[in-house]
């Protein structure tokens, strides 16, 4: 008997014991779990503007947190540390939802606004993702997550409600691109119009040389976004060489400004990263 998972598009069926494709989530006693509940890889008090977020409470600060897990598989990642392994490959510490919320209400005095939900993919820990927003809204906490986008409908409906703002990591703009990633970019566009619909919404895009850099991919990516709403910013960032795209050139600044410009014909709000 194998049991289905109905967090993300893969809907992986797992025989007990067996972890899903994204390595945070595990079949136990004929349950799908997040395994990655409560363990943290990562923490920090950040910038908003670090997640990147900079039409929501611009100026203060959050304090972010991520596991272990990942339900894509990009082959540039910036996280792959934390992001392609599961619990047992991984140092992590770990936290209870209500030992998390305290924590956040404790650096309120240093400018902390709330719960930031990054680093790996953390709707692969749905349900604590969930708890820990429950807890914080309670005691007038935001409640931010970083994310791929790659969610099932049902899901993140049931979640939208407690999430204050959305950063969604727009990978590319072709079916194809996202194959290559294991994922879908139609699934990606309904978590980001469903979204832009409940509460504030940021796009981040990786310019990568010779994947997602054509002008033609800009120009019908922010067509579409503006077509959600012309107010969603956009941050068009550069690639530096990661995990399995070492051998690759980090993306020409003049691309990234390039690509920028052809979004802003569309879009009101269009930010260049890390140039």
């Amino acid at each position: 008997m194998k049991t289905v998972c109905n967090i993300c598009p893969h809907r992986c069926k797992l025989s007990e014991g067996q972890y899903g494709f994204c390595k945070g989530r595990i079949c136990r006693d004929g349950k799908v779990i997040c395994e990655n509940y409560g363990r943290i890889t990562a923490i920090a008090l950040d910038p908003i503007e670090k997640k990147p977020l900079y039409h929501f409470n611009s100026g203060s600060k959050i304090l972010s947190v991520g596991s272990y897990g990942c339900n894509l598989a990009c082959s540039f990642c910036q996280n792959y540390d934390i992001s392609m392994v599961n619990g047992a490959e991984i140092d992590y510490g770990n936290t209870t939802t209500d030992g998390l919320v305290m924590q956040a209400n404790g650096l309120k005095d240093k400018g902390n606004i709330g719960i930031a939900y990054t680093y790996n993919e953390p709707l692969i820990g749905y349900e604590f993702v969930r708890d820990c927003s429950i807890l914080a809204k309670k005691s007038g906490l935001k409640n931010v997550v970083v994310t791929n986008g790659f969610i099932c409908e049902e899901p993140l409906r049931e979640l939208l409600p407690l999430i204050d703002a959305f950063n969604v990591d727009l990978k590319g703009f072709t079916k194809e691109f996202y194959k290559k990633l294991k994922g879908d970019l139609d699934t990606v566009k309904n978590t980001i119009t469903i979204a832009a619909k409940h509460c504030h919404v940021e796009v981040t895009t990786l310019i990568i040389p010779g994947e997602n850099d054509s002008e033609d991919e800009m120009e019908a990516l922010s067509e579409w976004l503006s077509s959600v709403s012309s107010d969603i910013p956009l941050h068009i960032s550069r690639f530096f060489p990661r995990w399995k795209m070492q051998d690759r050139e980090a993306t020409p600044i003049k691309t990234v400004y390039g690509l920028a410009d052809i979004a802003r014909r569309k879009l009101k709000h269009v930010y260049e990263g890390n140039c």
